[in-house]
């Protein structure tokens, strides 16, 4: 797009220059030094806040550089750390971003860099020549179209910065001299940007948009009354960039084309527009590079701007929450029951009985005498408990997450002789000696009052050995109650024995092969999701 309104050629005539050789940025803000005649300099007023701005724009703890700095750092180190269960292109994306938040905080935070950002036919340039108050002395040579990104500097060189944004030297012009004297002081530490035509047919204008919006300090969006609610700009940038309404400001261009009761009508279904769509604290403004409405208060905007500390710290932070946003789908969560002790008792238990040990601990229990030793678990059992650990732990995290974790986990062909083995190790219970006595003793009354009987009817003898035999014979009778009351009970402790040592054993195996691998993998995950969190 092509600057509007009046210009003038550059003049023919020699600069005067220092001993040294001038900057780029130096001849070219000598070349777009105002002009004779019409112009589009700024109010003469002196530049001061207006009292809504700093409501509508509000600030909130600054982040310190350094801090922002090392949170890159360790975002960055997470995202190795977490290979391939990053998508490689999310993840290439992610570095880049990163690496642009860390240099640009490493070209310090002593200047605001603002962005006209629009449409075509928006009207940027001529707001952008208004806001800076110079001519481009020769619209042929410097500014033919905005196919790239042009700038405006207040307060010397700002070349590294420039630089890094990308910005050809011969699209920087320099601001501030000392015909202005205290004029442009409170715009002292800026760098107005004029990007190209966000919705141009050039895709490569979008993409120099693209690349420098996260960079920008301060989002000055400019739209026409006729093309305000473009999907475009709405659905691309604005509702996209919603973390960072308090860095944005929207200006109804061209409002001098406008009948005068229409203007606040038209701002007002912009302000509806922007908080539908959940931007309610963006202020908009309606400006005319023709006749200057509001480029006054646009100014003084941009003063406040400048004004408040640490704006590229912010608009790192700002970037770096949406790396993190843009991260979030392939982090997911995990569910911290999903390791937790039951978690592991389940798996446990469910491989000893897929090694019979149930089996042997019933059989333990109901007292049978000779015992079978347990065989190897079916593959099928082991395959099922396997699935059904890695189902729990991945049942929220994406694809590669849960890849990750079943690669991890040892194989159904690894867990089968583990668990066999675990199982075998634990020795059968044995046989509990204190029911035998006690059925020992039992016969051994018996036994007496049999021969009590004998002798009491052999001799004749009567009721004298009658009663020791009946008495004999009714503690034979408890001695053996009391037996298998005594082999019930030992049975059942001796199952319960060999169940938790066969638990205790085959815990091992769950531990080696199913939680410490998986734990490998979430403690990458959760690496990157403490740095994502801030």
């Amino acid at each position: 797009m092509t600057a509007s309104g009046p210009t003038t050629q550059r003049s023919s005539e020699p600069t005067t220059q220092a001993a040294s050789e001038p900057t780029a940025q130096a001849t070219t803000q000598e070349a777009a030094r105002p002009a004779a005649g019409p112009r589009t300099e700024p109010s003469t007023e002196p530049i001061t806040e207006p009292a809504a701005a700093a409501g509508q724009m509000p600030t909130a703890a600054e982040p310190a550089p350094a801090e922002l700095t090392a949170r890159a750092d360790a975002v960055a180190v997470a995202l190795d750390a977490a290979r391939d269960e990053i998508g490689p292109d999310l993840a290439a994306r992610a570095r880049a971003d990163l690496d642009r938040v860390r240099h640009r905080l490493e070209l310090g935070a002593d200047r605001t860099v603002v962005a006209l950002v629009g449409g075509t036919g928006s009207g940027k340039s001529s707001l952008f020549n208004a806001i800076s108050g110079l001519e481009f002395a020769d619209v042929g040579e410097l500014r033919p179209t905005t196919e790239v990104a042009a700038a405006c500097v207040w307060g010397g060189p700002a070349d590294p910065l420039l630089d890094f944004l990308q910005v050809s030297r011969e699209r920087r012009i320099g601001r501030e001299s000392v015909l202005d004297g205290e004029h442009e002081r409170a715009l002292h530490g800026m760098v107005l940007l004029d990007l190209p035509d966000h919705d141009s047919v050039a895709t490569e204008h979008a993409d120099q948009v693209d690349r420098l919006v996260p960079l920008v300090d301060l989002l000055v969006w400019v739209v026409d009354p006729q093309k305000y609610a473009d999907n475009l700009l709405h659905s691309r940038y604005l509702t996209a960039l919603a973390g960072r309404q308090g860095s944005m400001l929207v200006l109804v261009n061209q409002a001098d084309t406008l009948p005068p009761a229409a203007v606040d009508r038209v701002r007002a279904d912009v302000a509806a527009l922007l908080a539908a769509e959940g931007l309610p604290s963006v202020p908009v403004l309606a400006t005319s590079a023709v006749d200057h409405t509001g480029i006054a208060e646009v100014r003084a905007r941009l003063a406040a701007a400048v004004a408040r500390p640490s704006a590229a710290a912010r608009t790192a932070a700002a970037e770096l929450a949406a790396v993190a946003a843009r991260l979030e789908p392939a982090l997911g969560r995990v569910d911290p029951a999903a390791l937790d002790d039951d978690a592991r008792d389940r798996a446990s238990a469910d491989l000893a009985r897929a090694a019979g040990a149930d089996a042997v601990a019933a059989a333990v229990a109901a007292g049978t005498r000779t015992l079978a030793r347990p065989q190897a678990p079916a593959a099928a059992s082991v395959a099922a408990v396997r699935d059904a650990w890695v189902a729990g732990v991945v049942a929220h995290l994406p694809d590669r997450w849960a890849d990750a974790v079943d690669r991890a986990v040892a194989p159904t062909t690894a867990l089968v002789p583990a668990t066999a083995a675990a199982v075998a190790d634990v020795p059968l219970p044995a046989r509990p000696s204190r029911p035998r006595r006690l059925a020992l003793a039992a016969a051994g009354l018996a036994l007496v009052a049999v021969v009590a009987v004998v002798v009491a009817v052999v001799a004749d003898v009567g009721w004298p050995l009658l009663v020791p035999a009946v008495l004999a014979v009714a503690g034979a009778g408890a001695l053996l109650a009391l037996a298998r009351t005594a082999r019930r009970s030992a049975a059942t402790a001796a199952a319960a024995g060999y169940r938790a040592a066969v638990a205790d054993r085959v815990r091992g195996v769950v531990e080696e092969h199913l939680v410490a691998p998986t734990q490998d993998v979430l403690a990458r995950h959760d690496r990157l999701r403490r740095t994502l969190d801030g």
